[in-house]
């Protein structure tokens, strides 16, 4: 896939978590080495992760530095470690970073501290059950570091170290005050607690990766956050491949995962999607979601370039599930089967998207333009990749700036080169306007008189941009850009409301209607390469989900591809695509998915023992349904000598015209991979 130095990763791998109170007996009692391997190989599993650490702080082997379990009573992680080294199986080893529950009882002043004096993180008060959080600007981080490099000496020859929780909050320990004092900093100041909260982290990444380098300069290294960011690339020198964590049903959804592997694909690191097991998320016993759900998770993870990760969750007594391995098995069998068509690819793609979150560093928990832009193309089965301003945009024919980013010099330069060789732009809401004030940096075709001062308003776009249902004021539930047209087209009129909604007046049980006539602002403009409009319509979608805001956002982008696209199909907004070339096998594998998603459950108060108090609505596959007549038209500038199904190996026919290649599949349920082959010279 990438040039990457690092070892390629296992295609089918667990990750293990191994989180056990002190108060539990007979930790790894009923481990037993041969039926811990029958289970790995029956569900066709190559690498585990394995626990010399867990949350709670203890060790699972024998140490000189930590402590080890005091109801386990014998080294389970080399038992473990040497049973997968019999059957071939990799063994990453995890250690707990961010959280460490034993150092914090010996030593609570190591622990994170906001400023209101109280403890921060999943522990606040001391009678609340939970981790606690630890300051990596503390002592802690030299106790991580040797229990660390004491893991590599034992077991030289592992897969790699894999740290989790990689996180420090606003802290004001004594240790963070320091450090403010130090570097000019008022712990009075978020911005300056921030930037003593990014200083800890950078020295965790610098110190943690030299703990292992210095004993095993080659071994792997993970260091886990629960995102990739966009806006860190500084810190990818310290990662060996990167691991996207998302649990569709933890709280991610479904569309997490592809987002994510659309900015890791374009990334000198292969990647590997991290599903889990459990009904909910981390942490669940018993619990245990659809085969069918695990089999689209993991195709979906093939589809868009990864490998594939499973998490669970061992029993203390140290037995590997058999409803889970089933399971995984289910799941795994099918990836194996799929592997050669998914290793060594690069994604093609007609339209760039500039993410939101790479240009906000200071960006906490989801981007909303980004997800939203992303939840568009993907329903539209638009061929997209996610960006950062480093990347090279020159491969796209039109590139998106969603909602939220404003030029500087340096993008605007990469920009205008990108435009004088022929790119287009879409450009949304506050996009493409400067840093500094409400004025375009190019030439869009009109002028920005700021925001609006009317939220929300209305919009009835030109015939051509409007939904195929809607021909009146459509209400947009985010604050526009006031745009006057100069030179360019415009693409439809705003309409005000009366007045905003406020204790003074109101009207109705939302909001206030449209005005009747147009306030002489346009939604919209188009000028040679570049579209604007004035809504952040990506955000709205994200919020909204209405499908006459994607339909209007598709339009404008259609301007700027015209009705030459790299692909096309009759799939429906839940169907997912994702098309990939093998160079090395001269050959182009369109991945098709489909799952029909349904939210399942709702708010429900619970007695006791899980860490919500509350459940919540799960996004759930269960039935894989078939797709039926799905038509595939694909231009290709490489001349294509068949196609075939795979992994079943079956050549179906197809029709060329001008380039265009054309497929109609009779049915596929779940994943269907589509290999179109280069013509033999």
């Amino acid at each position: 896939m990438h040039s990457s130095a690092f070892k390629k990763l296992p295609f089918r791998q667990v990750h293990l978590d191994f989180h056990t109170a002190p108060q539990i007996p007979g930790v790894g009692s009923r481990f037993d080495k041969k039926e811990w391997q029958q289970t790995l190989l029956d569900a066709r599993v190559n690498s585990i992760t394995l626990f010399a650490k867990c949350h709670h702080g203890w060790s699972y082997h024998p140490t000189k530095v930590g402590k080890m379990h005091p109801h386990l009573g014998f080294d389970l992680l080399s038992a473990q470690y040497e049973a997968c080294r019999e059957i071939g199986v990799h063994t990453p080893i995890y250690l707990s970073a961010g959280l460490d529950n034993v150092a914090s009882h010996e030593h609570p002043e190591w622990r994170t501290v906001g400023p209101d004096g109280r403890f921060t993180g999943r522990a606040r008060a001391v009678t609340d059950a939970g981790f606690h959080e630890m300051c990596f600007h503390s002592p802690y981080l030299d106790y991580l570091c040797l229990q660390a490099a004491e893991v590599v000496r034992l077991y030289p020859d592992c897969a790699g170290i894999f740290y989790d929780i990689i996180w420090q909050g606003q802290c004001c320990n004594r240790w963070c005050l320091e450090i403010m004092a130090q570097n000019g900093l008022d712990p009075s100041i978020e911005t300056d607690r921030l930037r003593c909260s990014r200083l800890a982290l950078e020295r965790y990444y610098e110190r943690t990766t030299a703990a292992v380098k210095n004993v095993v300069p080659s071994m792997s290294v993970f260091h886990n956050a629960g995102h990739i960011p966009r806006s860190r690339r500084d810190l990818l020198k310290f990662q060996s491949h990167l691991e996207i964590e998302s649990l569709p049903t933890g709280g991610w959804g479904y569309d997490h995962f592809p987002t994510s592997a659309k900015y890791c694909i374009n990334l000198d690191h292969d990647f590997v999607g991290m599903t889990g097991k459990f009904h909910t998320t981390w942490g669940e016993y018993g619990g245990f979601k659809h085969p069918n759900a695990m089999r689209y998770e993991c195709a979906a993870m093939l589809a868009f370039g990864a490998k594939c990760s499973i998490g669970d969750q061992m029993h203390p007594e140290g037995r590997l599930d058999a409803s889970t391995y089933a399971l995984v098995g289910a799941a795994y069998r099918e990836v194996e089967q799929k592997e050669p068509w998914c290793d060594d690819v690069v994604p093609i793609a007609d339209v760039g998207v500039l993410s939101s979150e790479a240009e906000h560093p200071e960006t906490q928990g989801e981007d909303h333009a980004d997800t939203g832009v992303c939840r568009v193309l993907l329903e539209s089965h638009v061929l997209f990749s996610l960006l950062d301003r480093s990347m090279d945009f020159t491969p796209f024919r039109v590139l998106i700036l969603p909602d939220t980013i404003r030029v500087d010099t340096a993008l605007e330069a990469k920009l205008d080169a990108y435009l004088t060789q022929g790119g287009k732009l879409l450009l949304t809401g506050e996009s493409g306007l400067a840093v500094s004030e409400d004025r375009f940096v190019f030439d869009v075709g009109g002028k920005c008189c700021g925001p609006s001062p009317f939220s929300p308003d209305y919009l009835l776009a030109i015939p051509e941009l409007q939904a195929s249902f809607v021909q009146t004021p459509l209400v947009m539930y985010l604050r526009s850009q006031r745009l006057e047209v100069t030179d360019g087209k415009s693409l439809g009129g705003i309409f005000d409301p009366y007045f905003n909604r406020d204790f003074r007046h109101f009207c109705s049980h939302q909001h206030t209607p449209p005005q009747p006539e147009p306030s002489g602002f346009a939604c919209g403009v188009h000028k040679g390469n570049i579209v604007y409009l004035a809504h952040p319509v990506f955000s709205i979608y994200r919020g909204l989900g209405a499908v006459a805001y994607k339909e209007y956002v598709l339009a404008a982008l259609r301007l700027l591809l015209g009705q030459t696209s790299t692909l096309t199909t009759n799939l429906p907004s839940s169907a997912r695509v994702s098309l990939m070339r093998q160079s090395a096998h001269r050959r182009t594998v369109l991945h098709l998915l489909y799952a029909n998603t349904i939210n399942r459950g709702g708010e429900m108060n619970l007695q006791g023992g899980t860490v919500e108090a509350k459940t919540r609505s799960v996004e759930v596959i269960e039935d894989l349904i078939p797709l039926h007549g799905v038509e595939i038209a694909l231009r290709s500038e490489t001349p294509v000598g068949k196609v075939t199904l795979e992994p079943q190996g079956t050549e179906i026919p197809f029709t060329l015209i001008n380039n265009q290649i054309t497929v109609i599949l009779e049915s596929f349920a779940c994943h269907q991979i589509l290999v179109f082959h280069d013509t033999c010279t």
